[in-house]
């Protein structure tokens, strides 16, 4: 929080709705602001899903939710009138918040509309496409080394003349997260060492081979004593079975039982984190614990800004291929990252920690 209230400070709203790796991307920017505008409002317009890896940050003011998925319903159910209604009602919540400066983070229409709904007299657009950037009062390209985790945010960051060191992602937790995460470890032994898997994600092409996160975990178990630990949604329940039925190890299936800060909080707790591009994986470099990312259809930060963390990526001629494969489903990309390659990577890593 701001250390003192001061009605000449700036106000100061961050739009970036969503998703969960794209808020951790970005969260620097928080403390950026503090450091230099001390006395300043903060405040971060986000999805309610995302709300919580900014609800205790400590450089934050306020966090306010931006209902995108019920709007999306409403207008798939034709109900205009409530729509609009619930728009004009999300403006005026902002406008009375007499913002000074609004910086639209993820540079979309939608994005941008609500930047304008603020009724900021200063609005930065970063990367502002979709016509957004007629919202802006000032757009600002996506720039900065582009193999660094984060880079667009630290150029934005060093483009707006902020305090930007350190720039690191944070994602903060509490006591009731972390005594929620010793009860469902407590099956694995006081004093095991976790590994926890984040196999899953929403794309298909960014997803590694099914079957190796059972021989992965029965070796992280066998060879570095390791008890794994399955991350993921509600959604990735069906999977995350898949994998545990094949898997010879203690494998501790927490798909869909933690909520999004209690996985970070276990994260935090592990002694390794694996996963795909997703972002719990994210995360993993976001609370400092060694990370290992497998990244294959999408483009890799291979600048991590951790020495605990490392990308394993084989790109071939037709990399990235975001959301276009043409491999077929192979996933070739993905399928060149073996076992034993991630083994190896986690033994290195464990032994320089």
């Amino acid at each position: 929080m701001s250390p003192s209230p001061d009605p000449n400070a700036p106000r100061i709203l961050l739009v970036r709705l969503s998703a969960i790796g794209d808020v951790v991307f970005a969260s620097p920017l928080v403390a950026a602001l503090r450091r230099s505008h001390p006395h300043a409002h903060i405040a971060w317009l986000v999805q309610p899903e995302c709300a919580p890896l900014l609800a205790q940050h400590p450089d934050l003011d306020e966090v306010i939710p931006c209902p995108i998925n019920r709007w999306r319903r409403l207008v798939r159910e034709r109900r205009l009138g409530t729509l609009a209604r619930e728009l004009r009602a999300m403006r005026a919540e902002l406008r009375a918040r007499r913002f000074d400066r609004a910086i639209d983070l993820q540079g979309l229409l939608k994005s941008g509309m609500l930047t304008w709904f603020s009724g900021a007299p200063e609005r930065i657009g970063l990367g502002s496409r979709e016509g957004s950037q007629w919202l802006m009062t000032r757009t600002v390209a996506r720039d900065g080394p582009y193999k660094r985790i984060g880079s667009e945010y630290l150029h934005l960051a060093r483009t707006l003349d902020l305090a930007v060191e350190p720039f690191a992602m944070a994602v903060h937790h509490g006591e009731a997260e972390r005594a929620r995460v010793a009860e469902l470890v407590a099956p694995a032994g006081a004093g095991a060492r976790l590994v926890a898997l984040s196999p899953f994600t929403t794309r298909p092409q960014k997803h590694w081979i099914e079957s190796r996160w059972a021989d992965l975990a029965e070796r992280l178990h066998q060879e570095l004593g390791l008890v794994p630990v399955l991350l993921g949604g509600p959604g990735d329940r069906a999977a995350a079975a898949r994998i545990v039925a094949r898997c010879k190890a203690p494998l501790l299936d927490l798909a869909g039982a933690t909520s999004l800060t209690e996985a970070a909080a276990l994260i935090d707790r592990a002694a390794l984190a694996v996963a795909v591009d997703t972002g719990l994986g994210h995360i993993g470099i976001a609370m400092n614990t060694p990370s290992l990312l497998l990244f294959g259809s999408t483009c890799p930060y291979l600048d991590t800004t951790r020495d605990n963390a490392r990308v394993l990526y084989h790109p071939r001629p037709c990399s990235p291929c975001k959301r276009h494969p043409s491999c077929e489903g192979r996933f070739d990309c993905m399928r060149e990252i073996t076992v034993e390659a991630v083994v190896e990577a986690a033994r290195e890593l464990l032994a320089d920690d």
